[in-house]
């Protein structure tokens, strides 16, 4: 029916280390439907689907899980109105008691495949399914464009001086929630008080320093644009091989091209200012990249 709006939502495989070396996931069982899937919900007015993924999984579950990368979405008839359920992998840093209650009575860790089995729906079997077919994900670390800061031609003094805009700052107070998902160790950014200022509100968030780095950095007058790329790639690679979870901010000039480094192939990695990408790894090698 024309003008009705798909209802969305958002969810997560959990997953923690089994005993052997294979890991489990987390089902949920709903008295109300009398069956067994995936913790998902429905976002609030607003929300950024990752951030109603975890909120979601952290209610139903009461696991806390750092997002790692995106699974296929889903999408079936819900109440007379299509639904769309966008679907993350997740691992479990910590839980609490969980309480059953009226929407969520039993959780349940289980191997892969016995959960597949369980899964009252088949589009869960899918998306257990392409879970199983990943690599293991050792390191996420969470890239970001600086906010927007007006005009270059407009500032009077060095670029690299040149501020956040009112704009700018509301973007970075949005992306320091979503940066936060991943429970990073270290903040790096490009040396521009731009790119600093974007991780201000993360840093403020996480009690947690900026580290300057000028191998994010756009090249200078008479640098060749490939030595940033290779230097920011390079850095990038670095943290993920020393798994340390990690938030950076860069620049137009050196996200695409360094991206397309890491993940070996051409792709259209341009970002717009305030966006980003959460991207996972395994060691130093980039097994996923999602847009934010």
């Amino acid at each position: 029916m024309a003008g009705v709006t798909e209802i969305r939502a958002a969810g997560g495989v959990v997953w923690r280390p089994a005993d052997t070396d294979d890991v489990e996931v987390c089902l949920v069982h709903r008295p109300r439907y009398g069956d067994w899937t995936l913790p998902k919900g429905k976002l609030e007015p607003g929300e950024h689907p990752l951030l109603a993924a975890v909120r979601e999984v952290a209610e139903e579950t009461d696991a806390q899980a750092a997002p790692q990368l995106r699974l296929p979405s889903v999408r079936y008839r819900s109440e007379g109105r299509f639904k769309v359920v966008d679907y993350w992998t997740m691992r479990a840093v910590g839980t609490g008691g969980f309480q059953p209650d009226t929407e969520v009575d039993e959780v349940r860790w289980l191997p892969v495949d016995e959960a597949m089995t369980l899964v009252s729906y088949p589009h869960d079997v899918e998306v257990l399914a392409a879970f199983a077919a990943l690599p293991p994900v050792t390191t996420t670390l969470m890239l970001v464009r600086h906010g927007h800061a007006g005009n270059r031609l407009g500032w009077p003094g060095p670029d690299t001086g040149r501020p956040l805009d009112a704009r700018g700052w509301s973007e970075a107070h949005a992306l320091a929630p979503l940066i936060g998902l991943i429970r990073p160790a270290r903040l790096l950014s490009a040396s521009p008080r731009r790119c600093v200022q974007t991780l201000d509100p993360a840093a403020a968030l996480l009690d947690l320093p900026i580290e300057v780095c000028g191998d994010l950095d756009e090249p200078s007058a008479g640098q060749q644009p490939d030595e940033r790329v290779l230097a920011a790639a390079a850095r990038m690679a670095e943290l993920a091989a020393a798994g340390e979870a990690s938030a950076l901010c860069s620049q137009g000039a050196v996200i695409p091209g360094a991206l397309e480094r890491l993940a070996g192939r051409c792709g259209d990695y341009a970002t717009g200012k305030g966006g980003g990408w959460l991207l996972a790894f395994t060691g130093g090698h980039l097994v996923a990249a999602d847009r934010l």
